[in-house]
């Protein structure tokens, strides 16, 4: 194999060279992409709680969307899950924002429609979706539930000849005060099964707020939505989800993406701190050789290699088709609980700098407490794998 190109400081195991030579390109492509274009922008827009619009045009100028769907997006056949894992963490890397922001869009919502629409769903929005001239958005949390949510769904659909009506609420439901296509999970009054509807954004009834004062993921415009008798043509039903159980399929995958998002955190924040130390002057040396920062730096490290091993093992577990729900909770558990120990370790190093914007780290260790709480608490992902290895609930 070719040495790689650009390869990451923190990559001290050789991960990236498991993929492919044209996994690689794509993932440098990547990395350059949020480098150089990316980056520039995310500072500003975070500090101000705004997302660039612009963004938007430079991701589908990059071709780097749709990449895991067979027969939609640039790359054909569709890429691997590491190569997938591996993109999120490279998004995040930079900015955990910008990151949620494409795999709200490219995993919850176009992953939905994938896994459960039916071919000719598939064949109406994937493309364009892919293509990033629509948008996706996927709202599930609502504002009076979190972990419950599979029993406990309190937005409804009740169908009405060739039509479903939406009643509800959902939160925290990012990129859907510009989306096109919102994914929206509702319980049918009749059958009580969680049913899955693509509402489109001009559908009357349909009202999103976007959500202010936020100390995480504040490039990311979180919503707060209103369903008021949204009238949903059964066109737009998910064919393929006929109660929780199915949606569980689609959280099964995607939790598994946001702990990639975590290990790129932990490498951005691990990054910032190593160039620092290096650079930083005290006492007439860098501080990069003092014993107790080359302690927290291996501890980073440490934590980022055990986190990256693990997950490569979940990509290819996926890639044969045989992870389970406790594979990817386990993961989602273990990897945002050490990336929380790596942004401390990592802004510790900063001492007062490292509350400044501008060293980025305080960024990263903002965003971290967002993705330390999302798609499953670790309370709760560490009782589903308690569940899988106990063979007794402990759930509520």
């Amino acid at each position: 194999m070719e040495p790689l190109k650009d390869k990451l400081t923190a990559d001290f195991y050789d991960f990236e060279a498991l993929l492919p030579d044209d996994e690689r390109k794509l993932l440098v492509q990547a990395r350059e992409f949020m480098r150089n274009d990316v980056k520039p922008l995310v500072n500003e827009n975070w500090e101000k709680g705004t997302f660039p619009k612009e963004l938007i045009g430079m991701f589908r100028e990059s071709g780097l969307a749709g990449l895991p769907y067979e027969g939609y997006g640039e790359h054909k056949p569709a890429v691997s899950h590491l190569l997938t894992g591996m993109m999120a963490m490279e998004m995040s890397r930079t900015d955990a924002s910008v990151a949620t922001f494409f795999g709200v869009h490219n995993g919850l919502a176009m992953y939905s429609i994938y896994s459960g629409g039916s071919q000719e769903q598939r064949d109406r929005w994937l493309p364009e979706m892919a293509a990033m001239d629509k948008i996706g958005a996927f709202a599930m949390t609502e504002p009076l539930g979190g972990s419950d949510v599979a029993g406990g769904m309190r937005t409804t659909a009740k169908r009405d000849g060739d039509s479903w009506i939406l009643n509800g609420a959902k939160k925290w439901i990012g990129n859907a005060t510009f989306a096109d296509y919102i994914v929206v999970w509702a319980r049918d009054v009749d059958d009580n099964h969680v049913k899955g509807f693509v509402v489109e954004k001009d559908m009357p009834g349909f009202v999103p707020e976007k959500i202010e004062g936020k100390i995480a993921f504040r490039i990311v415009e979180n919503a707060e939505i209103t369903l008021t008798d949204v009238r949903v043509p059964e066109a737009n039903r998910l064919q393929g989800i006929n109660g929780f159980r199915d949606v569980a399929e689609i959280l099964r995958a995607t939790r598994g993406g946001v702990a990639w998002q975590a290990l790129g955190v932990a490498i951005g924040a691990y990054e910032a701190a190593l160039a620092y130390a290096q650079e930083r002057q005290q006492f007439g040396r860098p501080i990069a050789r003092f014993q107790l920062v080359q302690d927290l730096l291996v501890k980073s490290l440490g934590n980022i290699t055990a986190s990256w091993g693990m997950l490569v093992q979940l990509a290819r577990l996926q890639d044969a088709g045989i992870f389970k729900d406790e594979h990817s909770s386990l993961a989602k558990a273990f990897v945002t609980s050490r990336m929380r120990e790596v942004v401390a370790w990592s802004r510790e190093i900063f001492g007062g700098n490292g509350i400044v914007l501008g060293y980025d780290v305080a960024r990263f260790f903002a965003d971290a407490e967002a993705i330390y709480s999302f798609e499953g608490t670790r309370e709760m992902n560490t009782l589903i794998v308690g569940k899988a290895i106990t063979g007794q609930s402990a759930f509520v």
